[in-house]
């Protein structure tokens, strides 16, 4: 997901070569950070359903064992085999869920941190530091730097974009939610 979006950062680097490019190119980093930012967003909301998830097998475990021990209590065979068949399900899958769970928290922690380097990348360049013909006070913007600017303009994208994100979360929470409990009601 975020190899994508390193090469259009680099494409963006590697143009900054004259002052007429100088505004093309801080668009195209701009893009690429909106997008670094609405892909970490997401990389948290799939944790979060992941941690969900494993939350919801671990109750499922427990029911399962609870199960087979009261089973095991009134001497019910089958009922205790169905129970112990069931326990290992949950078992492997919490245990490949707790493997996902650690992965997506490494591609946070190494997305974070790219995403805290272009940032710095961005305001050096919106600054004019890394760009010729770029930065400077423009007429227009004589209260206000470039670099704040730039970072309003981003977080509107991104509140926007955070939105966006929210509400597919919930729906797809809230179908998640309706699946289950029609399971449970067998329907």
């Amino acid at each position: 997901m975020f190899e994508n979006m390193r090469q259009a950062w680099r494409d963006a680097m590697s143009r900054a070569s004259s002052p007429g490019e100088g505004r093309a190119v801080l668009a195209m980093m701009r893009e690429a950070l909106v997008e670094a930012k609405v892909g970490v967003s997401e990389v948290r909301a799939a944790i979060g359903m992941t941690r969900a998830q494993l939350e919801h097998e671990q109750t499922e475990l427990e029911t399962a064992r609870r199960r087979g021990k009261m089973a095991a209590d009134i001497h019910d065979a089958e009922t205790v085999r169905l129970a112990e068949r069931y326990a290992t399900k949950h078992q492997d899958r919490i245990a490949m869920l707790e493997r996902k769970l650690q992965a997506q928290t490494s591609e946070l922690a190494l997305a974070e941190q790219e995403l805290a380097e272009m940032t710095e990348q961005f305001h050096s360049m919106a600054s004019g530091a890394g760009l010729p013909g770029v930065g400077g006070p423009s007429p227009s913007s004589a209260s206000s730097s470039p670099s704040e600017s730039a970072d309003a303009s981003l977080d509107a994208d991104l509140a926007g974009l955070r939105r966006a994100a929210d509400r597919s979360a919930r729906e797809a929470d809230a179908e998640r939610r309706l699946e289950e409990l029609k399971r449970r009601m067998g329907r």
